[in-house]
């Protein structure tokens, strides 16, 4: 069987672990095997979208406008940043990988 050292343990933590070891009646190793366990097969908690329906009550509404605001955006024309001028990105890209 594998042995596990456990280095820098913050004391109160082994308090806890031995209290909770003498409230089941068994060893400090028997109970670290048993914490790790547990914690090793609980399921993780599903991280809740931060915009969904159950966070966002407008959330139907917005779906339903994103067709029009995608049709707003492709009405108005890309813009060059040569047109203002201002350097192309490609050349940019280019001047840094011949560094």
């Amino acid at each position: 069987m594998a042995t596990l050292h456990l280095e820098n343990l913050p004391p109160e933590l082994l308090t806890q672990i031995e209290q909770l070891a003498s409230q089941n009646q068994c060893s400090v190793d028997q109970q670290a095997i048993a914490l790790l366990q547990q914690s090793l097969h609980q399921q993780p908690t599903p991280v809740p979208f931060l915009i969904s329906p159950e966070t966002d009550p407008t959330w139907l509404q917005r779906c339903k406008a994103v067709p029009s605001l995608q049709a707003e955006i492709d009405r108005h024309p890309r813009l060059n940043p040569t047109d203002f001028g201002l350097p192309d990105s490609t050349e940019l890209i280019r001047e840094d990988r011949q560094r």
